[in-house]
């Protein structure tokens, strides 16, 4: 695995996590455990994205970084890249 897939597959089990915790905090709101975890792992997400951004270009259209050019339409889709 190549190192543009492995920072993909971060993102991935950040989301996920995310995901998961977002569901048991539906049902715990009060839950400061795991609140924290939340906030942890959407940094995390968010720092990775931003370091996949920089080094490979935009996961979605709102993460174009250019003011001078649409890169989300001149690249390959994020699942065409290799």
């Amino acid at each position: 695995m190549n190192e543009r897939d492995e920072l993909m597959m971060k993102i991935q089990h950040y989301d996920f996590a995310l995901k998961e915790l977002n569901l048991y905090l539906d049902t715990h709101p009060n839950c400061r455990r795991a609140l924290a975890l939340f906030n942890k792992y959407k940094k995390l997400k968010s720092d990775a994205e931003k370091e996949f951004n920089d080094l490979y270009g935009p996961l979605t259209p709102i993460q174009n970084n250019s003011a001078n050019h649409w890169h989300w339409v001149s690249d390959p889709w994020p699942w065409e890249r290799s």
